[in-house]
């Protein structure tokens, strides 16, 4: 079914440059000042795993945002966008709504939950024939390249 011309859905490329805006100021923020990510969030155990945490999500932001304004990224784009957003907002509904974490997490779930939907429901998702594959594929191109021979 063929959307209006006029629709608001977003595009690839706007919503890895979004997703990978707000990826990077969120993961930012506990290596920037860990006092205050830690009063709004709730005292942490492991301070060394949430800098991990959250340098994988600079790292993924970062990643996102380029690769929305890159020619030919945005299948990388939606795969980073998605699966981060289903990652990260699984751990925040399962351990918010549990009380392990805060429930203020439980608002980045529904965030990361926007974040999904908007990849579902993004206008230039569908589209275009896939990359053809180059090298081997499997045993049988073997034989068919032998047989020629």
């Amino acid at each position: 079914m063929a959307r209006p011309s006029g629709t608001t859905e977003p595009t690839t490329s706007r919503l890895a440059c979004a997703q990978g805006l707000y990826l990077l100021v969120t993961g930012a923020w506990p290596l920037v000042h860990y006092r205050s990510f830690e009063w709004v969030t709730g005292p942490k155990v492991d301070r060394w795993l949430v800098q991990t945490v959250a340098g994988l999500g600079v790292t993924i932001g970062w990643a996102m945002f380029r690769a929305g304004s890159a020619p030919g990224q945005g299948p990388t784009a939606a795969r980073l966008g998605a699966g981060s957003a289903l990652t990260f907002g699984a751990i925040d509904a399962v351990y918010g709504a549990t009380g392990r974490i805060r429930r203020l997490y439980l608002a980045d779930a529904a965030v990361e939950a926007a974040w999904l939907a908007a990849w579902a429901l993004r206008r230039d998702r569908g589209g275009g024939p896939r990359p053809r594959r180059t090298g081997s594929r499997g045993p049988r191109a073997h034989r068919a390249r032998a047989a020629r021979a």
